[in-house]
């Protein structure tokens, strides 16, 4: 059977030891194939099942229910830590963005520290905007590298206080060296911190036996949490006494209903908690969580590196005449659960694949397509359906149909 055919695609289906888990998410169209899992992760049956259930829990109980609620960030960033990033118990909280967390863990670390920040100028823009805003409050340099690689040599003169950079690009799907990142940036006597945001779910990541301290990401993605769910903050337990958090609120408060006295930050993970929690979206967290804890991350690994194998395959077989290029690292260990494939006129076919095709995928400047792939529910077979949609549909022409301008959410 020809390795590049519908009919092996669909044998490899048959044999996906993760194929049952595409049942537990909905689906409400079928023919419609979802490539933006590195986006917008599906939903899971149970999440929306937990989600109604919690709601009739708020009607019945009111402010009653805050006596299990009140510790939902530590207890599902333990599930978290435990299941899927390699830390401790008490090392992961869940809370707040990316961004406000990135910039708590960044804020903490810098204070009363002298030197210059470091990240790679193909960052996702957040990262980027939040180290450009403490560099301009505090009178430090920015200093932008042209990948992540090249960080610890920014790090060469020793005058670099931070280096922030992302596990997986998200434009590229490049993953970098996290361990060896990391012991070079530290060496140099700089702090190192991580965004797990297009990893955490679909790449093992080991945060203690990186010797990573710091680190952020966001759970709406490979974990499934929703539009806007809370993100997540990881400090080793070693560091936690000795960094505050920049927004003092309640929650970090030890002793928190103890309200007539002055701020004195819990001592564990808990000080970079700041405001009340949002207990609707840290159960779906929870939910989407559980998944990918029960399904394994190295299981999800394999199959992301066969899925985005093929996709590799395909591209060179079918795609490439068509004047695609491959915008991702060939090596499946230097990529993460996405694709990019490059075209001089990639914005209008994107939203033709979208309009025309069933194919929700999305677009990132200047000239990328990304397909994410989701293995708790991303098949073989739509893989080769969709890349084949991509062919017939270039092959005809439709993208030049399309309005070139592109819209608000691409």
């Amino acid at each position: 059977m020809d390795a590049l055919s519908r009919e092996h695609a669909a044998a490899r289906d048959a044999a996906d030891p993760l194929g049952g888990f595409r049942a537990r998410f909905v689906t409400d169209d079928p023919q419609r194939i979802y490539f933006d899992g590195n986006s917008l992760g599906r939903l899971p049956v149970a999440t929306r099942d937990r989600l109604a259930a919690l709601v009739s829990e708020w009607g019945e109980r009111l402010v009653a229910g805050w006596s299990e609620w009140i510790d939902a960030p530590v207890r599902v960033g333990d599930m978290l830590a435990a299941g899927v990033l390699g830390a401790q118990p008490g090392e992961v909280i869940v809370a707040d963005s990316t961004t406000v967390n990135l910039y708590k863990l960044c804020a903490a670390v810098l204070e009363g520290r002298p030197g210059a920040l470091v990240t790679d100028e193909g960052n996702f823009p957040t990262d980027r905007y939040v180290l450009q805003g403490l560099a301009a409050a505090q009178g430090r340099e920015l200093r932008l590298v042209g990948d992540p690689g090249e960080a610890q040599d920014a790090c060469a003169r020793g005058d670099v206080a931070l280096v922030a950079l992302s596990h997986v690009a998200y434009r590229s799907g490049a993953l970098a060296d996290l361990p060896g990142i990391t012991s070079a940036v530290r060496a140099a006597g700089a702090e190192m911190v991580w965004d797990l945001s297009h990893s955490v779910g679909a790449v093992p990541i080991g945060l203690r036996g990186a010797g990573v301290e710091l680190a952020v990401g966001c759970t709406y993605k490979y974990l499934n949490a929703g539009p806007g769910a809370p993100a997540f903050l990881y400090v080793a337990r070693e560091r936690q006494a000795e960094l505050r958090s920049p927004i003092w609120g309640w929650f970090g408060q030890r002793e928190q209903f103890a309200m007539e006295r002055p701020y004195d930050p819990e001592p564990g993970i808990r000080r970079f908690l700041a405001g009340t929690p949002p207990i609707l979206d840290i159960a779906a967290v929870e939910e989407g969580v559980r998944l990918t804890v029960e399904a394994g991350v190295a299981a999800i690994r394999v199959k992301s590196v066969a899925q985005t194998e093929l996709i590799v395959a395909l591209h060179d077989a079918v795609l490439a005449p068509l004047g695609f290029s491959l915008g991702s690292p060939r090596d499946p260990a230097l990529r993460g659960s996405h694709v990019s494939l490059r075209h001089p006129e990639a914005w209008p076919i994107c939203r033709a694949l979208v309009e025309r095709a069933g194919v929700v995928c999305d677009f990132r400047v200047p000239d990328s397509i990304r397909f994410g792939v989701a293995p708790l529910y991303t098949r073989f077979a739509d893989v080769w359906d969709a890349v084949d949609r991509v062919r017939e549909l270039v092959a005809r022409g439709e993208q030049r149909l399309m309005d070139a301008e592109p819209g608000r959410v691409t």
